[in-house]
């Protein structure tokens, strides 16, 4: 996958390193050598995308470094807000590079399994009621992500719509928004008071399926711009720790997110300067 590329990872590096903390060597000099950052993060992304163990990253990486070394410092990282971080320097990367399309905003959820459970997890009423996790995204009008929340698989789309939009508050990103565009099951007194409070002028749903007498198969409903968000929605499927979740705390697979998120749009970027210097060798 294009995400565990040298290049991608080099981008992601560049970002983190700045902000985390220097250890201080011990005065004695008498402790093992700090296993490095960077093949932490590289081993944190091979797991985000593969899917994998922790045991199986170590694997992966000829024991280089260990599954607890891994989780602390996974751990260490998200207590210091490093994922966060490099997810809105990544947004505002974006925003300078290419421009934030924000006066339409699209709105989706998305449900996948977490069959270890833990908080933040709940029964799918999509997989068997078997134990899963959702999240909410809001994209740009192109499809690029500014806001996510997330809970478990039975929490209703409706639930995660004001935490998105407090997210997008947070960020500052609010006073750009016209119009956002829901899909159907967006409906009801809490999501048009969310959209009031944020200050968004128009709320677009999709039109109801034309009825149908002859043909026993259903019309098709158009989705106007909501399938950008759709489209974010299956590329961040395709890594596997958000397809299947194996953790067990809620802010491990928000820093999961994030850290996909953020992959999303540096690939996004690179592209871009391959696109106009052609000399920069491709990354397919």
């Amino acid at each position: 996958m294009r995400a565990l590329s040298k290049v991608v990872v080099d981008v992601i590096w560049a970002a983190v390193e700045p902000r985390l903390a220097r250890p201080r060597s011990h005065p004695l000099g008498c402790h093992r050598p700090r296993i490095s950052d960077r093949l932490c993060l590289r081993g944190i992304i091979i797991r985000l995308v593969t899917g994998c163990s922790w045991e199986s990253v170590e694997h992966l990486l000829d024991g280089e470094v260990s599954d607890t070394t891994l989780r602390s410092r996974r751990d260490e990282w998200v207590a210091a807000g490093v994922f966060d971080h490099i997810a809105a320097e990544a947004i505002a990367a974006w925003d300078r590079i290419m421009g934030l399309r924000l006066a339409d905003l699209c709105v989706d959820g998305s449900v996948h399994k977490a069959p270890c459970g833990g908080a933040g997890t709940g029964k799918s009423p999509v997989d068997r009621r078997k134990l899963g996790w959702k999240w909410s995204l809001a994209t740009d009008a192109a499809g690029t992500p500014v806001a996510w929340a997330a809970d478990g698989a039975n929490r209703n789309d409706i639930m995660l719509f004001e935490p998105t939009l407090a997210e997008i508050e947070r960020r500052g990103l609010h006073h750009d928004i016209e119009t956002v565009h829901l899909d159907r099951g967006y409906i009801g007194a809490r999501v048009d008071r969310a959209v009031h409070k944020a200050g968004i002028a128009d709320i677009e749903r999709p039109a109801k399926r034309p009825p149908t007498t002859t043909d026993p198969k259903p019309a098709a409903a158009p989705m106007g711009l909501r399938w950008t968000v759709e489209r974010t929605n299956s590329w961040l499927s395709n890594y596997g720790q958000l397809r299947r979740n194996t953790d067990r705390k809620p802010q491990h697979r928000l820093a999961q997110l994030a850290l996909a998120i953020t992959l999303i749009i540096v690939i996004k970027l690179i592209d871009h300067r391959n696109r106009w210097q052609p000399t920069e060798p491709p990354i397919r």
